[in-house]
């Protein structure tokens, strides 16, 4: 539920506020995890990415394409981010499967597990090779942001940028 832009001070972190309702050990399915819209977050989001990239090369082009996930609260986590997915996925011309899966599938047989990319919890080991960001002359190159601060940035290359990154998939 978070991710990290790149501002003017730095590197930021966006967070979607969730309502807790985990089970007795506070634990909780990722489709259960149902976002708490009583805080207007999603207006300081879209306001935070309008000020962080509304001098980069490619915000304009692709802001009419984002501004609906900021304009109506989602119900899920799990909704809300598959929804971002499809947006970035179509925009860079990237086939990924439309359907979610019914259980979960601890080692998948049929698909590149690739989980291991997204957990919080680690730090991302990725060599993020450097491209121009807004900001860069001030902060110099930040890594592991969000896909958006490629995209906004790199606009139309970011596919080739995302085939470029050393990914170590089979040492996971």
């Amino acid at each position: 539920n978070r991710t990290y832009i790149s501002t003017d001070q730095g590197k930021q972190m966006l967070s979607i506020p969730i309502s807790h309702v985990g089970g007795t050990k506070g634990k909780q399915y990722y489709r259960e995890v149902e976002t708490d819209n009583t805080y207007p977050w999603q207006r300081q989001h879209w306001r935070s990415l309008q000020t962080a990239y509304r001098s980069s090369p490619f915000f304009e082009y692709y802001e009419d394409d984002f501004a609906p996930l900021f304009q109506k609260a989602p119900a899920s986590l799990l909704d809300h981010n598959f929804h971002c997915m499809e947006i970035v996925s179509s925009l860079i011309d990237l086939t990924l499967p439309n359907h979610k899966t019914t259980v979960y599938d601890p080692s998948p047989e049929e698909a590149r597990d690739m989980r291991f990319l997204v957990d919080a919890k680690k730090p991302n080991t990725i060599d993020m090779p450097v491209y121009t960001q807004v900001f860069t002359e001030r902060h110099g190159f930040i890594a592991n942001l969000s896909i958006l601060d490629v995209l906004f940035n790199e606009g139309p290359n970011t596919l080739t940028y995302l085939q470029e990154l050393n990914l170590n998939i089979t040492d996971a």
